[in-house]
Parts: structure tokens; sequence; C-alpha cells
């Protein structure tokens, strides 16, 4: 058996859904061309960290010197129909985005690309570095998951995978280990504006562009300060993050429901009643929220969203 069926096995036994391997030489340049001019337009909003690190970004050999591939891992985090949330609360109620109703992801899977890396360590020798990616890292994961053979990128700006939908979860293993790399998938929506005529704000555009301006993810969970009054209109009840496009997506539809149960889901989560919300402290907060996703929001700005939708339901 190679070395690379060995790494997918060892991965597939750690609980990833899906794992392909991409060389460390930067990405396609068409893709850093369209990355540049999304950046120069101002469409990542107030993202100010994606115009930092933007050469380690685009070339993995950047973040770990000496690279030479880059192990890419799927974990599909499609709810199961028995974690299907209950009915929302009796009295005005926040939806909570479905990847933020998990406990925090990065703090799933960082440790089981740390196990990955001991393996290949293990079978190759003490001299072979590693650095582990998941999402905070600098890293265009989705051009490499590509080229690593897992997915293509939707006209929804997600990563799609062909069996496993949308809904998952990216990590990557930057290595200095040499291995034979996976095709580069195929695939496209094309003949499929969905997400587009779903996208309660027209973030997606017909044209294929993507403003995160206008993005409820973007607004929800990224920007801070008020939100603009037409854009805290189409909020409705999205407390944190939107889903609507991927919910939408026929990929999504077709997809199996999650096999790995380790990772924590709360469906108490799905639905948060608003009063309850804006009745938090700093402290209990804090208590509530440790090791969601929703942490890395803060206080300060779930009420502001939080007030946004009891004003909504109130209309």
């Amino acid at each position: 058996m190679s070395l690379e069926q060995e790494i997918k096995n060892r991965a597939l036994e750690l609980g990833f859904d899906a794992v392909g391997i991409s060389d460390a030489t930067p990405i396609a340049q068409a893709d850093i061309d369209r990355l540049k001019l999304w950046l120069a337009e101002g469409r990542a909003a107030g993202m100010d960290y994606l115009h930092r690190n933007f050469e380690k970004r685009v070339h993995p050999a950047a973040l770990l010197d000496g690279a030479r591939s880059v192990i890419v891992v799927a974990l599909n985090y499609k709810p199961a129909e028995d974690e299907e949330p209950a009915a929302a609360a009796t009295g005005p109620s926040g939806t909570v985005a479905m990847y933020a109703r998990y406990e925090d992801y990065h703090d799933f899977l960082r440790p089981r690309l740390h196990q990955l890396a001991d393996f290949v360590r293990g079978r190759t020798d003490d001299e072979q570095r590693f650095k582990v990616c998941v999402d905070s890292v600098p890293l265009a994961e989705r051009a490499l998951a590509m080229r690593a053979g897992l997915g293509f990128v939707g006209t929804s700006h997600m990563l799609i995978h062909p069996a496993l939908g949308p809904q998952i979860f990216l990590g990557e293993l930057v290595t200095t280990v040499e291995l034979h790399p996976d095709k580069p998938s195929s695939g496209s929506c094309v003949g499929c504006d969905r997400c587009v005529r779903a996208c309660p704000t027209g973030a997606l555009g017909a044209d294929g562009r993507f403003d995160a301006n206008r993005c409820l993810s973007y607004q929800t969970i990224e920007h801070r300060g008020a939100i603009a009054p037409d854009l805290a209109e189409r909020m409705g009840d999205r407390l944190f993050g939107c889903d609507q496009c991927v919910l939408v997506c026929p990929y999504r539809h077709a997809a199996p429901t999650r096999a790995n149960r380790e990772l924590r889901y709360d469906p108490e989560c799905a639905h948060l009643d608003l009063a309850h919300v804006l009745g938090l402290t700093a402290d209990s907060f804090a208590r509530e929220f440790a090791g969601s996703p929703i942490n890395r929001l803060g206080l300060t700005g779930l009420q502001r969203n939080a007030r946004i939708c009891l004003a909504n339901a109130q209309r």
C-alpha cells in the first residue's frame, strides 16, 4: 500500500469524511487574480485580515519553509435526522446557523490533524515538518481543496463536495513530505441559480460575484457596529449567520447526514430566546457559549442582532 493511501486510511480512521492531497505550489494564477480583484473592489467588506499575509494565503510553502505537499481533509456537518431542532420557543426567537450549533470545529479538527501529522511522521522521519491549518490560518483552502480533488467552488462560493455537499468543514496539513498529489476536481453549478435567487440581500450576483458587504453571515458575525437598516430588515430572525444559500443547494439535498457523531451538536442552540439573549451578562454569556462559535461574536454583537430580530418579529 502506498504512503498516500495509508495517510488517507488514517485520516478516515480519525473521523474525517474525505481526504485529498495537493502539492504545495501556489494556487492557480486565475484564482490569485480573482482574489486580488475581489479585495481591490472592496467586496471583502471589513475583513481586513484577508488583505494581510496575501503571499501566505496563496502559497502554502510561504506558511512552512520547504513545504512540498498539502493534505486536505473534510468533515461533513449536515445534521442527522434525529438531531433536528425542536420547534422554536413560544416567544420571539432567533435562528442560529447550522455550523454554530456544534462545538467550535477549530478545536475539533486541530487535534485530529496533529494526530495525522504524528502518523505521517512515524511513516517517514523526524526531520519532516508540519503546519496544521484550520480556517484562521491564512490559506486559500477552497482552492487547495479543489486541487486535492475534494470538490468545486459553487455559485454560492462554498466548496461543494460531489457526495458530501456544501456542509463541510475543511482542514489542512502542510508538510515537507513529498507526496503524490490527487487529480484536481471538476464540476460546476452552471445552469443552477437557486442560491442566487434565495439570497435575502443579493450578496450573490447572477454574474457569479459575491459581495460580503451584503452577506448576512458577514453582517451578523464578522461586522462590528450598527447594521444598515435595509440589511437589518432582511435579517428576519437570523440571530447568527445565514444558511439560505446552503439550504437550497441541490447537492445539500442529496448529501448524507454526518457520520461522525463525536462533534457535539446542540439542537437547543438552533433557536435562542431573544429575551433571554438580551438579559445575558458578560459572565453568563461566557458560561453559556464557552466552546461555541457564537463566542467569537461577543455579547455586544449577539445582543445587537437580538434587538434587530425582535424588531423584525414585531413588525
